[in-house]
């Protein structure tokens, strides 16, 4: 079997790659687990200055390796040179914070000291996504190598130019050999690599699907996992908020990434006193977004990264319209070549349709009318995912309300809901489990070992004295 990667802007195969047959997998996890027999106990002093190595050749290589990106997935030029600016951010944020991440955690008890000590559990699984081709892994693989385990990336069979790119940057950093490897496997061999003594534990981003199946194989071998799954996050606008900037703010966070991205807004909840200011302003803005080559500077949206993409999408729109949702911008398929299709906007959406219960994986935004803040509430809790929100009110009973009330893994208080390596990212229901970044993150794939230690207080005299 062999793995393509196809250009979305164009629809042309840009390379092929043939996928690692079982002598070859073996080989690579029997590397990984020599690499954590001999490198566990290794200076966490070279493993925070391979970091920050790392961290140099992505910002000195961030166009090259943006680049790449585009061309495989079609994410505009700009956004991708974020994204690499992003990753070296954050290897930087854990090699600074070594020191204090993997410190002893001193606790109280009758033992003359105990505390907890944090170790590696060892290998581990990282299966990744194609819509941030490089935040997705180095957001796992920088606390992880930082703890002293080993990284092994199973890419999604598009981006596998991007999983070679990863590799590379780590190798060169001066990480060791096998500490970091890209195994270039399609998803049927995925369940042998979990199944394998060789493998502690495992971590998904990925489809809702995806995470049911990888739980499943972990849970048979009893390994742990962090899943990160879909959403479909709420964007609430309430009376008190500013309004122009929540129109700024919604229009970006329903287009990133192409509107490809988990933690997108995806459900604009407005209240109605709000609501026809709000509509107004934000289909015209909506309509002014350039599609087009992203590599070209002046573009906002590129196209899809797969034709199922862009054909699932359409047709979850055109489900929704036929159950009686309004359209008010884009809503078809862009005609010629690539996979592009227009930011589109939707209103009076009934329940059950699409846009309302399903998440959309694309620049298509449903918006909702709310009677008050408990409405507005029940609409954001109205889904079976609870990954971010964002609500946007200058009344702070309003924001106590939302924070305690919205079932997600994160609420931002008129922000963009965003991922950010000092703050724990997750989500809660059926948008995962566990949680990455910070040092909460970082500990998901380590053992917190307690340690109790009582000694005598009697002079110990050697037998050579």
């Amino acid at each position: 079997m062999s793995l393509t990667s196809i250009n979305p802007t164009t629809g042309e195969t840009i390379e092929t790659f043939e996928e690692l047959d079982d002598a070859a997998i073996d080989a690579a996890l029997a590397s990984a687990a020599r690499a954590f027999r001999e490198r566990r106990a290794g200076s966490v002093d070279d493993r925070s200055r391979c970091l920050a190595a790392a961290a140099r050749l992505l910002e000195e290589e961030k166009v090259k390796l943006a680049r790449i990106a585009v061309t495989e997935m079609g994410k505009p030029l700009r956004a991708a040179i974020a994204e690499v600016e992003k990753c070296a951010l954050t290897c930087r944020h854990y090699a600074d914070h070594a020191t204090v991440y993997l410190a002893d955690e001193p606790l109280a008890s009758e033992a003359t000291e105990s505390y907890v000590r944090h170790l590696p559990l060892g290998p581990v699984l990282a299966i990744m996504p194609w819509n941030f081709p490089y935040w997705q892994l180095f957001r796992f693989a920088a606390p992880a190598l930082l703890a002293g385990n080993v990284a092994l990336l199973k890419h999604a069979s598009n981006v596998s130019r991007c999983a070679l790119a990863i590799e590379d940057v780590i190798r060169r950093a001066g990480f060791a050999e096998g500490m970091f490897r890209t195994l270039l496997v399609g998803s049927r061999r995925v369940g042998r690599i979990i199944a394998d003594e060789r493998v502690a534990a495992v971590t998904l981003t990925g489809s809702e699907g995806a995470g049911v199946a990888v739980a499943t194989a972990a849970g048979q071998a009893l390994k742990k996992t962090v899943l990160e799954l879909g959403g479909s996050d709420p964007f609430v606008v309430m009376p008190s908020a500013d309004v122009d900037a929540a129109v700024r703010v919604a229009v970006t966070a329903r287009t990133i990434n192409n509107g490809q991205s988990c933690i997108a807004a995806k459900r604009f909840i407005v209240h109605r006193d709000v609501y026809r200011a709000f509509e107004e302003r934000f289909v015209a803005a909506i309509e002014r977004l350039r599609v087009g080559d992203p590599l070209h500077e002046n573009t906002d949206l590129g196209p899809l990264a797969t034709a199922d993409v862009r054909d699932n999408l359409e047709k979850q729109v055109q489900q929704s319209v036929a159950a009686g949702a309004r359209l008010l911008a884009g809503g078809r398929r862009i005609d010629g070549r690539g996979f592009f299709f227009p930011a589109t906007v939707l209103a009076d959406v009934p329940e059950g349709a699409p846009a309302a219960t399903e998440e959309l994986f694309g620049p298509v935004a449903p918006l909702f009318v709310a009677e008050d803040v408990a409405h507005a509430i029940a609409l954001a809790n109205a889904t079976p995912y609870g990954l971010g929100s964002s609500v946007w009110t200058n009344d702070r009973g309003e924001e106590r309300r939302f924070v305690d009330e919205i079932v997600a893994g994160q609420t931002f208080v008129n922000a963009m809901v965003a991922s950010d390596p000092r703050l724990p990212f997750g989500g809660v229901k059926r948008s995962g489990y566990g949680r990455e970044l910070s040092v909460v993150g970082m500990r998901e794939f380590m053992n917190a070992k307690t340690v109790y230690v009582n000694r005598s207080q009697r002079h110990h005299v050697s037998s050579s004295e």
